[in-house]
């Protein structure tokens, strides 16, 4: 039986961002299509060629990097273990390591997110984008 599109939306949506990359660059080679080609045909008659360089450029992931905790240091470590996997020594040292990388490679929505809840407790966090 062949699958429906709510069942490939919902298998899309019990996978890590990770997988989610490498299923969109096998999809790419299987089919032979890039994400630019609309971004290519959608441009304004006038764009200048470096308009689109740019475009291909631009960041999708980013890194959430924790540059200064703060006063409230128990409250900054206990929002590290809230969105990561780690334990509380692995938080706290990430902590008092800053600046450190809390996060890598998740989207600007998921990336906002994480800032509102660290400047919350007056941590400061930087949104970078992603290396790679």
């Amino acid at each position: 039986m062949a699958l429906t599109k709510e069942d490939f939306i919902a298998a899309i949506k019990g996978i890590t961002v990770l997988e989610l990359s490498e299923l969109t660059h096998e999809l790419k080679e299987v089919f032979g299509v890039t994400a630019m080609a609309p971004v290519a045909v959608a441009a304004a008659p006038g764009a200048v060629a470096g308009g689109e360089a740019a475009a291909e450029e631009a960041p999708t992931s980013f890194d959430v990097v924790l540059t200064a905790i703060g006063e409230k240091k128990i409250n900054v470590i206990k929002v590290v273990r809230e969105v990561t996997s780690l334990g509380l020594k692995e938080a706290k040292d990430k902590v008092e390591a800053a600046p450190a990388a809390i996060k890598q490679g998740i989207n600007m929505e998921e990336a906002q997110a994480l800032k509102a809840k660290f400047d919350a407790e007056g941590a400061t966090v930087e949104i970078k984008p992603a290396a790679g």
